[in-house]
């Protein structure tokens, strides 16, 4: 089993999600993750609301990483994922919390809360996963 730095290590390979949005790994184990984000001005669409993308991309680094804790067997990627928006954010950390619903031989299937610090549910969003064997 890998430590959390080693799987932080692994993930700031994904360069938009770490790099460029900002987005940072804070819990990971199988099944489960955790990341947070500062909002800041990059995230800010015209209306001066966080851009639904960045709620997106949040969803969908915690599925990777939860899916994609091990990876003894293989990469784990979305193969499809739906978001429901249910209101803004009103503070400036947002969180993403991924959580397994099912974990199947070749298919995952996931469910993520974006949430603020104020407790405000934000988004859910539900992906399923494909699992890449290793040959």
């Amino acid at each position: 089993m890998r430590t959390l730095q080693e799987v932080k290590d692994f993930f700031q390979n994904d360069v938009y999600a770490t790099g460029t949005t900002g987005i940072e790994i804070v819990e990971a184990r199988p099944g489960y993750a955790k990341v947070t984000l500062d909002v800041d001005g990059r995230h800010i669409n015209a209306g001066g609301r966080v851009m639904g993308a960045v709620y997106y991309t949040m969803a969908d680094f915690a599925f990777a990483v939860a899916n994609n804790y091990d990876m003894e067997e293989g990469m784990t990627v979305t193969l499809t994922s739906q978001i429901n928006f249910l209101d803004a954010a009103r503070g400036k950390t947002l969180t993403a919390e991924a959580h397994v619903i099912r974990d199947g031989r070749n298919t995952t299937f996931y469910r993520v809360d974006v949430t603020d610090e104020l407790g405000t549910q934000i988004a859910t969003v539900s992906s399923n996963g494909f699992r890449i064997r290793k040959k």
